[in-house]
């Protein structure tokens, strides 16, 4: 069901830590020994009803009481939590008639002996209510850095719910308005609770329809809970505890946030420009007359990302990459994220991955910066570096015209053919180890050896004379 009007700004006293102050001498003597204290109030109304808000710890010498069992009733409908009856000056002992209506209705009564003051007990109760809320403050600041530390993480989502089901001690889900489960940590509950939870998560996110912030309900002692997340993007994340502390509340709603930015499509372009620049490339459009459509004319630099041992990544992890990069433009493959990046300024080292990025290049040629991203990641991961960039050819080959340096580079590597070609390319670069070249290429090294033996038969030279190789270098960078 929604959640009712907000709680005070404090956390809710058990009956029992006030029983246990000493110096206050209560004793509980009817109805049942748990309760939780929002409020303390004094009153000698006969019908205190209209004043009370629920929750209430009601303090009363009895001086109207007549009617025990209708002035029972009506503080239970009131929703008060507890009743302390004052012995003095009015009554010596607790009447017979108001422990048996308390029993009856079920509201703990306390006995207030005559040596305690009133006031005693409401600044018991707001000295307790704000120890509790010190403890409250410092729970929640431990989870808010602990979630933040999780978002950080290379797989941010995941890790987030993670977080969020350890400091809850249950289950954290990331679900879709369907009901799908994209991911979860802790333990699942029953298969009904499991059930109750996804009519939350309906409830929370309704088609055309406003939505309530927040949905709980319990189901065979499980607490549950569902959150929408922003951003448009029809997600909620649903929680199930076995319990519901102080706190709770505020560390959900701290992962709602976190968990919307993360899941939320980064808009440094244009959405509906994006659709429509795809739409016209399937349709046969020039690249270079499609580029307005993303927002930037160029220079675009790919980048090319695998998680360490290879490990798929999910597209709400590929998607965070790619805001942690500026880019929208991400693709998530089995092989490795691939991200579109305009500003290379942004690229940098990232927790948990490995990047490899091509040269700026113009959008005619992102086909050559695709390749390029695809071995500097190669390079990153044979030689264990977070980051290798593309280094477009310098130095000496400024001095050679282009044409003719193409024209011999042709002449030159025509043997060879392209899975030849970049075996040799990417021998050369890791200066003929053939170990990294087999991390590089994800082949055996017997395949990069065999590949190696082969490029040197079909050119009829000799690779391990230096300048052969100098000279197969300068011909593969152009």
């Amino acid at each position: 069901m929604p959640d009712s009007p907000t709680a005070p700004p404090t956390p809710p006293i058990p009956l029992a830590e006030l029983l246990a102050r000493e110096d206050l001498g209560l004793r509980r003597i009817a109805g049942p020994d748990h309760a939780d204290l929002l409020w303390v109030h004094t009153s000698e109304m006969a019908d205190p009803y209209p004043y009370l808000l629920g929750g209430e710890l009601l303090l009363s010498a009895g001086v109207l009481l007549k009617d025990a069992d209708t002035y029972v009733a009506r503080l239970v409908e009131a929703g008060a939590a507890a009743l302390g009856f004052g012995v003095a000056p009015v009554h010596d002992t607790v009447p017979r008639e108001l422990v048996e209506a308390c029993d009856r209705h079920g509201l703990p009564l306390l006995e207030v002996p005559p040596e305690t003051p009133f006031t005693a007990i409401a600044r018991a109760v707001w000295r307790l209510m704000a120890e509790a809320r010190h403890r409250e403050l410092r729970r929640v600041t431990r989870a808010q850095q602990a979630l933040a530390t999780a978002a950080a993480r290379p797989d941010p989502v995941p890790a987030v719910l993670r977080q969020l089901a350890t400091q809850l001690a249950g289950r954290a889900a990331l679900l879709t308005a369907d009901g799908e489960e994209l991911h979860a940590a802790g333990r699942r509950p029953a298969p009904d609770a499991g059930a109750a939870l996804l009519r939350l998560a309906r409830v929370v996110s309704p088609a055309g329809r406003p939505a309530p912030a927040s949905a709980t309900d319990t189901v065979g002692g499980t607490q549950l809970s569902a959150y929408p997340l922003g951003g448009g993007q029809g997600l909620v994340l649903a929680l199930a505890a076995d319990r519901r502390a102080a706190g709770d509340h505020t560390v959900a709603g701290i992962a709602v946030v976190l968990l919307s930015l993360l899941t939320a499509p980064h808009q440094g372009a244009d959405a509906a420009g994006r659709s429509a620049a795809l739409v016209r490339l399937l349709l046969g459009a020039d690249p270079a007359d499609v580029t307005p459509l993303l927002g930037t004319a160029g220079p675009w630099t790919v980048v090319h990302a695998r998680r360490p041992g290879g490990a798929p990544a999910d597209p709400l992890t590929a998607g965070a990459l790619g805001t942690a990069l500026g880019s929208a433009l991400v693709d998530a493959d089995r092989h490795a994220v691939r991200v579109l990046v305009t500003d290379a300024g942004r690229i940098s080292p990232q927790p948990g991955w490995t990047l490899g990025a091509s040269a700026p290049a113009p959008v005619t040629a992102l086909a050559a910066a695709d390749a390029q991203a695809a071995r500097a990641l190669g390079r990153a991961e044979a030689t264990r570096t977070a980051l290798a960039v593309h280094r477009p050819p310098t130095g000496l080959t400024e001095l050679v015209p282009r044409d003719l340096a193409e024209a011999h580079a042709r002449t030159l590597l025509a043997p060879l053919t392209e899975p030849l070609t970049e075996t040799l390319r990417c021998w050369l670069s890791l200066h003929g180890s053939w170990d990294r070249t087999a991390v590089a290429l994800q082949v055996h090294r017997n395949t990069v050896r065999q590949r190696i033996a082969r490029c040197g038969a079909l050119l009829g030279t000799d690779l391990d004379d230096m300048d052969v190789r100098t000279e197969l270098w300068f011909a593969l960078g152009l």
